[in-house]
């Protein structure tokens, strides 16, 4: 029993070190492992050429648009040079007639009887106009004396202001056709039944060529075709017109 324990205890000892061996040489290769990676870390060169990983290419990258703002044109609006005319529920007929001024005629006739024979009266217009000339900076002083026109008012038989009455205007300036047609009470400046009817941008003469007349709402004539003067006066480029009825 002693010779067996004495002939086998050699093989137990040389078993180990044979793993004393392989864990000294585990040791050393796990260094030399570590070595070599803290190396390349450090200097990644050290890897050869074939052994390296394939570049990745460079992500081509536009640049990010940008949205320009393009402004629109400023819209345009007309301003009207004159004042727009009216609706009217009966429109009255602008035809020129000669105003005859004649006292009440009646024919009787001498012999054979005429049928058709028109009786001619004339009777007064209901309405009557002042005319006095002013500065037009009485009511534009922001224009100075580049300004022409007519205004006023129109007043019914107690003097009391009449809105709703028709007022147009005709005539040639300069040799140049004029027009316009207003209501009284569209111009507060003049007061509640206050009209205006711009003429030109400056005073110019004139004698006869402008008229002015008076309607009712329905289109009846309330005056005759009134004609006036105009000035190249600073002192007298506004034609200020009071229509009075009088009946």
């Amino acid at each position: 029993m002693d010779n067996f324990e004495l002939k086998t205890e050699p093989k137990v000892k040389r078993k180990s070190v044979i793993w004393n061996i392989l864990t000294v040489l585990a040791l050393l290769a796990t260094c030399g492992l570590a070595y070599l990676f803290l190396n390349i870390y450090q200097n990644p060169g050290l890897v050869p050429a074939s052994l390296r990983p394939l570049s990745l290419p460079t992500l081509y990258q536009t640049p990010t648009p940008t949205a320009t703002i393009i402004p629109l044109p400023a819209t345009w609006t007309p301003t009207p040079s004159e004042t727009p005319f009216p609706t009217r529920t009966k429109a009255p007929t602008w035809t020129s007639v000669p105003l005859l001024i004649t006292p009440s005629i009646t024919k009787t006739p001498t012999s054979t009887p005429v049928t058709n024979t028109p009786t001619i009266t004339t009777t007064a217009m209901p309405a009557v106009a002042d005319i006095t000339y002013l500065a037009s900076t009485t009511k534009h002083p922001d224009l100075a004396c580049n300004w022409l026109g007519v205004g006023g008012t129109v007043m019914d038989v107690s003097n009391k202001p009449l809105v709703a009455q028709t007022i147009q205007l005709g005539g040639t300036l300069s040799g140049k056709p004029v027009s316009g047609l207003v209501l009284s009470g569209q111009d507060a400046a003049y007061g509640s039944s206050g009209f205006e009817i711009k003429l030109a941008d400056a005073p110019v003469d004139s004698t006869q060529t402008l008229w002015i007349q008076l309607f009712d709402n329905k289109g009846n004539a309330l005056t005759d075709k009134i004609y006036f003067d105009t000035y190249k006066d600073c002192n007298k480029n506004l034609v200020m017109f009071v229509f009075s009825l009088l009946r």
